[in-house]
């Protein structure tokens, strides 16, 4: 007879997390290292113990334990994430994962999950994992980081306005030809297998007060600062923009003192480095989604059961569709408080003329079969 597992502690802790003040601590495109508050709860009454074991019962989620998973030998899987675990998208998405594995397996299975940068940046992790040092089993890493290394697949995601909305993204990451996309480091043979996809929201231009963007035109001549990227880069030059070379540590001050009249960044890593205090005007252009990927290595995976594998892709699944939800529940929030603070927030009814702008960088990627299966995903749009 099948077992259910009841994570109740752990799903309140996600909850709590997420909820906490109306930002996400940690930029998409860095991995600076974030403080993380540490609550004292040594001196709490019986009173309130029991307040919270009642709250956290109404917020449990349910988890099927797989019961052959249960009884394989234990094993340990180190985790890591770039960002801090608390209070962003992806901290949330990597502690569902944690939390359903480790019910799912009966136990079988711990991830060792640490945050915010402490086994390394994004580019260490992964040749150390691509190596095969051992010391990282799963790292969240962006959707695009094996680009250089061969997966040329992910590019297409990375191309300017290639998701209309959300559902689109999700239409996409729920496909068959996700799966295939997630499939590609495995088939050409890299080390690492993908796992599951999500997302941190659309990223968005911002600028200075005087100069608000409400179409490609107003861009013309301005400085913009992007990440260090091909497509990144050529997309603010397509736009009419002077792509700017800052740090992301440089941003607030560079606008402040006129030495960039922009940026872009998802909504809410806009609102929690307080950028919208010297770019008070939000352009909700969405040029690109902010997706993420889960990955194994090949060698950590092949160590497992197949009762544990089939554990690792269920979970996978859960925290996929739980990062879905908490990514844009966090935005809305934010949006609805950058309006209440009175901040520009633009919106972009037609990206016609932005799309017009970038189509030679998706000429210049989406080329013979990319072409092809970039417009499969072109055709999911609802």
């Amino acid at each position: 007879m099948r077992k259910k597992l009841f994570s109740a502690l752990m799903s309140a802790s996600i909850a709590v997390a997420m909820m906490s003040g109306c930002g996400l601590n940690a930029p998409a495109d860095s991995s600076q290292d974030a403080s993380q508050e540490v609550q004292d709860t040594s001196n709490e009454t019986e009173t309130t113990d029991t307040t919270q074991q009642t709250d956290a019962a109404d917020t449990s989620s349910e988890y099927e334990v797989n019961e052959a998973a249960a009884a394989d030998p234990a094993v340990t899987l180190t985790m890591a994430e770039v960002n801090p675990v608390d209070g962003t998208i992806c901290g949330a998405m990597d502690t569902k994962f944690k939390e359903a594995v480790e019910a799912m397996s009966g136990g079988s299975i711990t991830i060792d999950l640490q945050g915010s940068g402490v086994l390394g940046v994004e580019a260490d992790i992964l040749d150390g994992m691509l190596g095969g040092t051992g010391t990282v089993d799963i790292c969240r890493i962006s959707a695009f980081a094996l680009n250089s290394y061969g997966c040329d697949k992910a590019t297409l995601l990375s191309l300017p306005y290639t998701f209309q909305d959300r559902d689109h993204f999700w239409t996409f990451a729920n496909s068959e030809l996700a799966q295939d996309f997630l499939n590609q480091s495995s088939e050409i043979g890299l080390g690492v297998k993908g796992l599951y996809y999500g997302e941190e929201g659309f990223r968005h231009f911002f600028t200075a007060e005087d100069k608000p963007i409400s179409s490609p035109e107003d861009m013309k001549g301005m400085k913009i600062r992007v990440s260090n990227d091909p497509v990144m880069t050529a997309m603010v030059e397509n736009l009419g923009a002077t792509p700017s070379p800052v740090s992301m540590s440089e941003i607030y001050q560079s606008l402040q003192n006129g030495t960039i009249d922009g940026a872009e960044q998802p909504t809410a890593n806009y609102k929690s480095n307080s950028f919208d205090e010297v770019g008070p005007n939000l352009t909700l252009d969405g040029h690109t989604l902010g997706a993420m990927m889960t990955i194994i290595t090949e060698k950590s995976w092949g160590e497992l059961t197949e009762n544990q594998q089939q554990v690792i892709l269920d979970a996978g699944k859960i925290a996929s569709d739980y990062c879905r939800e908490v990514s844009e529940q966090k935005e809305n929030e934010v949006l609805e408080q950058l309006k209440a603070d009175g901040r520009n927030v633009i919106e972009v009814t037609d990206k016609t003329p932005w799309q017009e702008a970038c189509k030679p960088i998706v000429e210049q990627y989406a080329t013979g079969d990319l072409a092809d299966i970039y417009q499969q995903i072109l055709d999911m749009a609802n």
